[in-house]
């Protein structure tokens, strides 16, 4: 546990009580003041098409980067001081992105009407929206690949003021769309949002014109497809499954409960959402970086455990205490109207405590490229996910919605701990895989 404390204290939480801190800070405070204005403006209605929007395009846009981001910022920073390899590199991922966001663009185009179809239930005709994020997207995705050079290169300061920048920027531009056009307003802040950041990235990468030299047809390397293709099948499987679940369930809410209810339920994932942000960066800080670098069982055990007694009490505390204020949350980031919501927070806490229980340990897949285990784990995720909300949501409504959130991830945790269950509880003298 020292060790752990020692790292927190002096790089971690150094880290993000600094510009990391003012970043996620920022991004909260940017969803809670966009969740005020779309409940003050449009209501708990309007909330669960917009969650539907939101799911879609994070999925959208997770395909049209490829899913090469973390494998992409990998390679940047092995070969930044070998010009040929980090030449094929950028080149690959470059132009691999470039095809596939313009063949995504125009599919989302043309095909708008029926995308819309499946997104907004009951006639909701938005396929503008649909074809204004199709527009947008290359911007998108040009801001990632920028993203991706500028952390490569270890350009932390600039990634952090670029993000805090455009979350502000972000979060002036919905405000502004909500008030004026309510519904239409918030939609289209959801399909502009992410490419707004390019404007801002855009400004971070002038002075490194030189890198646009070693973007070549000719660079191209199977070779570097091959390397990132781990990362780029771990990383879209999720980003792509689990949004579409998630649409799945806010639409069976919609159709078998109400609108309302599956707004109220947005209402409880925004609002996990913004809690949950402080630890994901303690755990993406921490726990992913050093499950890289130990390859022994007793090192991984230690460090889990650790984590466990260091970070767990502390975040088992936030949520009670989150818990006793949930009526003035649910007042302050929304209004009196999302009063139901506060029905659902005791199986959203528990559920997260135990999402958080697994997921330290589940980073072991991502640190040491357990492909398959990582794609089984996760589709039996999603799968259970959906299956237990629908069964639960047919018994007790929307409350079954967080309830199945509970089940899955007490589910997933023990089938984390099965796999990993002699790592954990076994003889120390092997090797971690």
């Amino acid at each position: 546990m020292k060790r752990l404390l020692a790292y927190i204290n002096s790089k971690v939480l150094v880290k993000i009580a600094s510009l990391k801190m003012v970043s996620v800070f920022v991004k909260m405070l940017s969803g809670i003041l966009t969740s005020k204005a779309i409940a003050l403006f449009i209501g708990a209605e309007g909330l669960a098409l917009i969650g539907n929007l939101r799911n879609f395009t994070s999925s959208i846009q997770s395909v049209s980067t490829v899913g090469v981001y973390n494998g992409a910022v990998k390679y940047i920073a092995d070969f930044r001081e070998d010009v040929v390899r980090l030449g094929k590199t950028i080149s690959t991922v470059f132009y691999l992105g470039f095809v596939v966001t313009i063949l995504l663009s125009f599919l989302c185009y043309f095909f708008a009407e029926s995308i819309n179809d499946l997104i907004f239930p009951d006639y909701n005709n938005y396929a503008y929206v649909i074809k204004i994020f199709a527009i947008v997207l290359p911007f998108y995705a040009l801001n990632m690949f920028s993203f991706s050079i500028m952390n490569g290169f270890a350009k932390y300061k600039n990634l952090i003021v670029i993000n805090i920048i455009g979350q502000t920027l972000g979060l002036s531009v919905a405000l502004i769309l909500i008030y004026q056009k309510r519904i239409d307003g918030a939609l289209i802040s959801v399909a502009i949002a992410e490419a707004l950041i390019f404007l801002i990235t855009l400004v971070g990468i002038i002075n490194r014109k030189s890198l646009s030299n070693l973007i070549q047809v000719k660079e191209i390397s199977f070779w570097v497809i091959k390397k990132l293709s781990p990362y780029s099948m771990m990383a879209l499987f999720s980003a792509i499954i689990l949004p579409l679940v998630l649409i799945a369930i806010r639409s069976y809410i919609i159709e078998y409960v109400s609108y309302k209810d599956a707004g109220f339920w947005e209402a409880m994932t925004r609002i996990s959402k913004y809690y949950l942000m402080f630890v994901t960066a303690l755990m993406a800080f921490y726990i992913l970086p050093r499950f890289a670098e130990i390859d022994t069982v007793k090192e991984f055990r230690k460090e889990v455990f650790n984590f466990y007694k260091a970070v767990v009490p502390m975040f088992a505390l936030g949520l009670i205490l989150i818990y006793l204020l949930r009526s003035v949350i649910v007042t302050v980031v929304f209004s009196e109207e999302f009063e139901p919501v506060e029905e659902l927070f005791l199986w959203q806490l528990l559920g997260d405590f135990v999402k958080v229980l697994s997921t330290v340990i589940a980073y072991q897949f991502l640190a040491k490229k357990m492909f398959w285990h990582y794609i089984v784990t996760e589709a039996f995720l999603v799968i259970i996910l959906y299956v237990t909300s629908i069964y639960f949501i047919k018994l007790f409504g929307v409350e079954g919605a967080v309830i199945g959130h509970l089940v899955s991830y007490t589910m997933y945790f023990g089938l984390i701990l099965l796999i990993f269950g002699s790592s954990l509880f076994g003889v120390d003298n092997q090797r971690v895989e």
